[in-house]
């Protein structure tokens, strides 16, 4: 697309009947692609570790648009047994879904295991999401369009799986284990798309990546290196902010040409920043059998299996 071109929020198309949940949607690129489906009047499901910053964000959202429909419920993702509790109250309260963003992450943090033992990086961003995609999946089957929405990095490219150390116990990079991470959302979003198509499933699993966007997972970065190199100077020189940063997600998540199986990201220099369009994984995270060894290791993890039908 040229610059004149480029696709915005105001081209997603009514969502009046559409139920959603956003992982992170307290702040950042989850708090933007809340406010956009809100606004074109999707049913939006926060789904958040911290429920009283999730009840604020609804807040200001309705504030901005009054009969928003918004339900804040609570999810954190580094903890398997949270996971199992939010699908379960969700089963409970619908019958289907529509659109799942897998949206939620954090970066670069000191070494520190989740409830389950696993490095947290892994656990939240990668983990967590697994689990909760597969623990959805039946939802998903029934709702109208339905999409999994899976968000990457351009950081992927630099990653690599650590199959033989994944708590990194004998050896731990932040940033690192963050690039791992990013890299597993890329293997895992290609490999869901793969198994959806091979078993005839309606749903689409897409992957999309926001560039260089400002939000706090620079901003409230633990190690202080980070803080000060992404946070202080780099956010204000060259990040976009978060509504347009969210924009490759809300693309995938609503645009009606999207495919199964696309990677949608900025249209930019370096893909850093721009509109949404579609863009190229790394032939590392495409391979076949990196995706098939990342799931079955997944499965086992967190103890989740797909509901897939046999391919035809």
């Amino acid at each position: 697309m040229t610059q004149e071109q480029r696709w915005t929020v105001e081209q997603i198309p009514d969502q009046s009947d559409r139920v959603s949940v956003v992982t992170g949607a307290n702040s950042g690129l989850g708090l933007a692609t809340t406010r956009a489906l809100a606004r074109r009047g999707g049913h939006v499901i926060l789904a958040v570790r911290d429920e009283g910053r999730g009840r604020r964000a609804a807040a200001e959202i309705t504030a901005e648009q009054p009969g928003a429909r918004l339900e804040v419920r609570r999810l954190d993702l580094a903890d398997l047994d949270s996971v199992r509790a939010f699908a379960d109250r969700l089963h409970t309260d619908h019958q289907r879904l529509d659109v799942l963003i897998n949206n939620a992450g954090v970066m670069a943090p000191p070494r520190s295991l989740s409830a389950q033992g696993h490095e947290v990086q892994f656990a939240c961003n990668h983990l967590g999401h697994f689990a909760l995609t597969g623990l959805l999946l039946d939802l998903l089957a029934s709702g109208r369009d339905p999409r999994v929405v899976t968000v990457s990095s351009v950081n992927h490219r630099k990653g690599r799986l650590h199959f033989d150390d994944l708590t990194g116990e004998r050896s731990y990079s932040p940033m690192g284990f963050y690039n791992q991470s990013k890299f597993a959302n890329a293997v895992f979003g290609q490999e869901l798309h793969r198994r959806l198509t091979e078993a005839g499933s309606p749903v689409r699993g897409v992957l999309a990546h926001p560039g260089y966007t400002a939000t706090n997972l620079q901003t409230s970065a633990p190690i202080g290196l980070w803080r000060v190199v992404f946070g202080r100077i780099g956010n204000p020189l060259f990040a976009q902010a978060p509504a347009s940063g969210a924009l490759p997600q809300l693309y995938a998540a609503t645009a009606p040409d999207v495919e199964s199986g696309q990677f949608i990201g900025p249209d930019g220099l370096a893909e850093l920043r721009g509109g949404p369009t579609q863009v190229q994984l790394s032939p590392a995270a495409a391979d076949a059998e990196t995706g098939r060894r990342l799931w079955e290791l997944s499965e086992r993890l967190t103890g989740v299996r797909f509901a897939l039908p046999a391919p035809a």
